[in-house]
């Protein structure tokens, strides 16, 4: 396995994650269920959506190796753009979300299923998928990067249900934000770089 990739892919999913869309629906969910139930369906959500990232990332990998680092650095490019385009719009987005109402008696099985599908709708085709399967082509080490992805992702949801409130409040969120944009510059500059250099 390789460690590099493992903590790579650990490093830029967990920025990339921290100000998602996803992130705040899993603190929403947090704050009106238990926890433990609401990470129980998001984190099989990652697991699903890593799962499906790294395939494709896997057959990105089948391309020639000159083409292929030139193809993932305007991705990595693309993401960080996004990335910083897309903060400000969300930001007035986030405050509007509501946890939804599952009744006051929701059980282990309606609030797991509910996480789970809403991370599963909102993470689709989302910059970390994206991000993953790109970390995919780039090690061609499906499982190092899967492990760093569904990681990273566990990490940021677990801190944003037990504790994202409070986190914001010591990291701006457009801090988090630029961290993670330029995590993504310096891996498309790595990327260009070995294009060039073969």
């Amino acid at each position: 396995m390789n460690l590099a990739a493992l903590v790579t892919a650990f490093g830029v999913v967990f920025l990339a994650e921290l100000p998602d869309k996803t992130a705040i629906a899993s603190l929403i969910l947090g704050t009106r269920y238990r926890p433990s139930w609401v990470f129980s369906g998001v984190a099989a959500a990652f697991v699903v959506h890593v799962a499906l990232a790294v395939a494709a990332g896997s057959l990105l990998s089948l391309i020639p190796r000159r083409p292929l680092e030139a193809i993932v650095a305007v991705f990595f490019l693309a993401g960080a753009v996004l990335m910083l385009r897309s903060h400000g719009r969300e930001a007035g987005e986030e405050e509007a979300e509501e946890a939804p109402d599952l009744g006051d008696g929701a059980g282990f099985g309606k609030v797991a299923g509910t996480a789970f599908g809403v991370i599963m709708v909102a993470e689709f085709g989302d910059l970390t998928q994206i991000v993953t399967a790109n970390l995919a082509a780039k090690y061609a080490d499906p499982l190092a990067v899967g492990l760093g992805a569904v990681l990273g992702l566990w990490a940021v949801a677990a801190l944003a249900i037990i504790g994202g409130r409070s986190l914001l409040k010591v990291l701006p969120l457009h801090l988090i934000v630029r961290l993670a944009a330029l995590a993504m510059i310096v891996l498309a500059g790595v990327s260009l770089w070995q294009a060039i250099a073969g």
